[in-house]
């Protein structure tokens, strides 16, 4: 048999080899990704806020300076929804579990994070909030 036939082959070390270099590679590239999830939620809830608070503004201006009756529960915006403004309740996919809808009544963003509900709406002043996300916008550790 000729050897330099016998030779072409990889052998266990040079496997290994690339293995490890693989392994180091996916160590470094997979933590980047492992946070694309919790951006992408961040963002789409910034967006649904932006939509919010648009709307709130178009129906404060076509009602003669009168805000929407938005009620404390599961996706209560009222005429928001009633007269098309919206499709289907926003969520906050920022909020764990189910009640990223869901909307408490109150008079300002929130000073933790939290899970119990989605929005925060001021039927005084027509503010909308995110729930788990601070005065500027920006989520709650």
């Amino acid at each position: 048999m000729d050897s330099r036939i016998a030779n072409k082959a990889f052998t266990l070390v040079e496997i290994l080899i690339v293995v490890v270099i693989l392994g180091i590679l996916a160590a470094i590239v997979v933590p980047q990704y492992s946070n694309a999830t919790d951006d992408a939620k961040t963002q789409a809830t910034i967006s649904q806020l932006v939509k919010l608070r648009q709307a709130m503004n178009v129906y404060y201006f076509r009602n003669n300076a009168v805000f929407p009756n938005v009620a404390a529960g599961n996706g209560t915006w009222g005429e928001l929804l009633s007269d098309g403004y919206f499709k289907y309740a926003p969520a906050n996919l920022h909020v764990a579990g189910d009640k990223g809808s869901d909307i408490k009544i109150g008079t300002g963003p929130d000073t933790a994070k939290t899970d119990a509900y989605g929005w925060i709406f001021n039927p005084a002043t027509g503010e909308v909030w995110a729930a788990s996300f601070d005065g500027s916008d920006k989520p709650l550790p």
